[in-house]
């Protein structure tokens, strides 16, 4: 019989690497009441630091639909699909994750929206409403057809671990507004994968914060927020000998990033006690707010999304996983149901609230999926769609993208981009530029070289900006 008393040795190092994790692991902030002058001298790295040239945005959200969304069903209408649904594709079937067969009609309608009349699918009524605030990039491309290269990339701008994340990268880049909560929070149930929201080779305190959404008290959403038997006093006191004790070590090692991290973890876990359980108690909102963005987990995400874009968080990432329809694509109804209203919930509540001009947004996944039927691997169902990395569609909206337009095209069957591809550095590269960073001098050197977000690619695309 194994008890809990029976566990391996439990050595510093486990410790180390136990207690920089979540909230830990993203934060280094300053005594209570530290002055901003005050922090600057002692090195905060998560004080704001100043762009490279005047910005459009200040903060970003990333919806992350982890899976592959289907352009040709979603945002990427091709009436040649309906005429040619069950024939051959008329080229060379580029290389995917699995055998594919004939091309397939999308199953779902498509109308006109906006202003800008741009087509939208049935599975989106809610964005469609509001898609003249968006600007629909539907000519993305990225490296490989598989999911774990994929994600990694479009976070990373790597398909290999161990490269920081674009949110890691950004918070370096700018620090962030309130040093009471972390620069860089994912909002997830599980989705995406540590190294996606890793910081590398940054420092530790530039790492993604993980917090489950699928729980309304925060209590249970941040494990041990609360200290039951000790008071702020006792709290402080406690930490403050805890802190000297670590740095005598920190200063014998002549450095310790690792030990460095967790004194600098105890400190924001200590602030966060009094105002992480206010922005994400979304409980709080009115009735109608509430209702606006939806019952359900995703929907907590996005409300709590704004609201830390509200107390100056600089990156917030929401993950929503299921989006990998090889089997049968009406999988799809369900996965879109559940972001359609509250993306669009979030994006009409940040500009309701004067917050979308400087918070982009943005829709993604790692790649999308093709028009053609997927066939292996997958039960003896043949409705769904492999993954596709040569043409695939993102949304973006507000910080200084342009809303209502379109750029880019794939050709006739929604296959291969056919005018203005969008790499993913070049994704990156826009971002940056748009929060006032130059992508080619946002770099930290390590290993005996420079690196960057956008490794060594990466073009600022001038036709996305407003």
């Amino acid at each position: 019989m194994r008890h809990d008393l029976n566990l391996p040795p439990f050595t510093r190092r486990d410790a180390l690497k136990k207690f920089t994790t979540g909230f830990g692991m993203a934060g280094f902030a300053i005594a209570a009441g530290q002055p901003l002058a005050e922090a600057a001298e002692s090195g905060n790295p998560w004080m704001p630091k100043p762009p490279h040239f005047a910005p459009k945005a200040k903060h970003v959200i990333v919806v992350f639909l982890q899976g592959g969304l289907s352009q040709v069903d979603s945002f990427d209408y091709k009436p040649m699909l309906d005429k040619y649904d069950g024939k051959p594709l008329p080229y060379e079937t580029p290389r995917t994750e699995f055998a594919t067969g004939n091309l397939m009609r999308s199953p779902f309608t498509f109308k006109k929206y906006g202003r800008s009349g741009i087509e939208v699918s049935e599975l989106f009524p809610h964005i469609a409403e509001n898609i003249d605030d968006f600007c629909i990039v539907r000519s993305m491309i990225s490296d490989i057809p598989n999911h774990g290269p994929s994600v990694l990339m479009m976070n990373t701008g790597s398909i290999r671990a161990g490269r920081p994340s674009m949110g890691s990268w950004i918070v370096y880049g700018l620090g962030t507004e309130d040093q009471n909560l972390p620069g860089y929070i994912v909002l997830t149930t599980g989705g995406g994968g540590g190294d996606s929201f890793a910081s590398a080779f940054l420092p530790a305190v530039y790492q993604g914060t993980l917090v489950p959404y699928n729980q309304s008290d925060p209590q249970r959403q941040i494990q041990y927020l609360a200290n039951t038997r000790l008071n702020l006093t006792q709290q402080r006191e406690e930490l403050d000998l805890l802190r000297d004790l670590n740095q005598m070590y920190v200063d014998q090692l002549h450095g310790a990033p690792e030990l460095e991290a967790t004194i600098q973890s105890m400190e924001v876990a200590f602030r966060m006690q009094t105002e992480a359980p206010e922005v994400f108690d979304t409980r709080k909102e009115s009735a109608a707010t509430l209702a606006k963005y939806g019952e359900g987990g995703i929907g907590r995400a996005c409300l709590t999304a704004r609201r830390l874009v509200e107390k100056g968080v600089r990156f917030v990432q929401i993950v929503h996983a299921g989006w990998d329809h090889h089997a049968d694509i009406m999988g799809h109804k369900h996965t879109a149901r559940d972001v359609d209203q509250p993306i669009a919930a979030l994006v009409q509540d940040l500009k309701d609230r004067g917050l979308l001009n400087e918070t982009l947004v943005v829709v993604t996944s790692e790649f999308g999926r093709t028009p053609v039927l997927n066939l292996g691997g997958f039960r003896s169902v043949h409705n769904g769609r492999d993954h596709n990395i040569y043409g695939f569609t993102i949304l973006m909206a507000g910080g200084g993208a342009r809303p209502g337009e379109v750029y880019g095209a794939t050709d006739d069957f929604g296959f291969k981009v056919a005018e203005n591809p969008v790499h993913v550095h070049d994704l990156h590269a826009t971002a940056l530029h748009l929060l006032g960073m130059n992508h080619e001098k946002l770099t930290y050197r390590y290993a005996g070289r420079n690196f960057r977000l956008t490794d060594v690619a990466g073009v600022v695309v001038k036709d996305l900006l407003a």
